[in-house]
C-alpha cells in the first residue's frame, strides 16, 4: 500500500521561505504524475506544482517563479521549495502521486483524476 508523508510545513513570515518534503513508502517514484496541491479555508483545492514522468513541470500562476518542484528518485522524495511566501499561500498543502499508467500533466482541475495517492497534508501559514 503506498503511503506518501509530508513533512516541512509551519509558520513563517512573509517573505520567507519554506521547503515542503513528501517521503513515499511502499512506493516508487515511477509515478507517471507527482505534484503539490493546496486548500485554503473555504477554498477549492488547486495544484500549484507538478512533474511528469518525463521531466516536465507545470506551475500556477500564483507560485511561478517563486516555488520550485524536485525530487529525489533514490530516495523517493518529492520537494517543493516555496520562497518569497505571501499570506494568500496559507493553506494545507498535499502531495500526490499517480501510477495509473497515464498522465496529461499541467495543474488544471481536470487532471486531478489522474492522482489516485494523496498524503494527508502539511499546515503552511504566512503572516504579513
Amino acid at each position: 500500500q503506498a503511503q506518501l508523508v509530508e513533512s516541512g510545513g509551519g509558520s513563517v513570515q512573509a517573505g520567507g521561505s519554506l521547503r515542503l518534503s513528501c517521503a513515499a513508502s511502499g512506493h516508487t517514484y515511477s509515478s507517471y504524475c507527482m505534484g503539490w496541491f493546496r486548500q485554503a479555508p473555504g477554498k477549492e483545492r488547486e495544484a500549484v506544482a507538478t512533474t511528469k514522468i518525463n521531466g516536465e513541470k507545470f506551475y500556477s500562476m500564483s507560485v511561478r517563479g517563486r516555488f520550485t518542484i524536485s525530487q529525489d528518485n533514490a530516495n523517493d522524495v518529492l520537494y517543493l521549495q516555496m520562497d518569497d511566501l505571501k499570506p494568500e499561500d496559507t493553506a494545507i498543502y498535499t502531495c500526490a502521486a499517480g501510477d495509473l499508467g497515464f498522465c496529461t500533466g499541467g495543474v488544471d482541475p481536470s487532471s486531478f483524476h489522474e492522482y489516485n495517492h494523496w498524503g494527508q497534508g502539511t499546515q503552511v501559514t504566512v503572516s504579513s
